[in-house]
């Protein structure tokens, strides 16, 4: 599971949790970033205060402002892979820091032939493709299952894998755990189709020529 969640790449707009903790915490706290709210005072006449951990939002050229280290490019790295770089980069300052990295606004898009399509934000970073489809209400009567659509911006292009629900092996497949940002199509079958192009207006144009020839029938008879 640990290689599932680690693969996970960084995107532009992520929103990232960075926790940077070591034995002696007040030698970490400049590398947290904090937002303390003002002091108010209580019934008892006591001030307090308190300190919020805040969330780093990835820019578009991929980097964000980290404290002390300046700009750096988290985009293109898993959460691994930037832990071990920020406890490098960290453990010239800090003796033995700890990075802590989530993926505060995990989501996913579920659409087509689904009861509910839509875009859902997912708590934690493990989610698999049925349960997407679960969080959308599965798919409708008319969705096919041997053909479900994985979209997935892998940071140099788009990818695209067709899935059969109705295959084992597709719990082996790459795209059964899905990542940050992919998108889920349910593809219409042949009769969802063929009921799409029948004229919905067929039935009225029916009732009004049957009323015409009956007042018809009534005039000149």
């Amino acid at each position: 599971m640990d290689s599932v969640e680690n693969s996970f790449k960084i995107q532009p707009n992520d929103l990232l949790s960075i926790v940077v903790s070591a034995y002696d915490l007040e030698a970490v706290r400049p590398f947290n970033l904090i937002s303390e709210t003002r002091p108010t005072i209580g019934n008892s006449g006591l001030t307090s205060s308190s300190a919020q951990q805040q969330n780093y939002l990835t820019a578009q050229d991929g980097t964000i402002d980290f404290p002390v280290l300046g700009r750096i490019k988290v985009a293109g790295l898993t959460r691994t892979e930037l832990s071990e770089m920020l406890v490098n980069r960290i453990s010239e300052y800090v003796k033995d820091p700890i990075v802590t990295i989530r993926i505060v606004n995990f989501k996913v898009s579920v659409l087509g032939e689904v009861a509910r399509p839509g875009t859902y934000n997912v708590e934690g970073e493990r989610l698999t493709l049925p349960e997407a489809l679960g969080l959308a209400g599965d798919m409708t009567i008319f969705g096919r299952r041997d053909n479900v659509l994985v979209i997935r911006d892998n940071g140099n292009g788009k990818q695209y894998k067709y899935l059969d629900f109705r295959d084992s092996d597709v719990l082996n497949s790459d795209f059964y755990y899905l990542q940050q940002n992919d998108v889920i199509y349910v593809e219409p079958n042949n009769a969802q189709i063929q009921s799409s192009s029948f004229n919905r207006n067929t039935t009225i144009y029916i009732s009004i020529a049957s009323l015409l020839l009956s007042v018809l029938v009534i005039v000149f008879r």
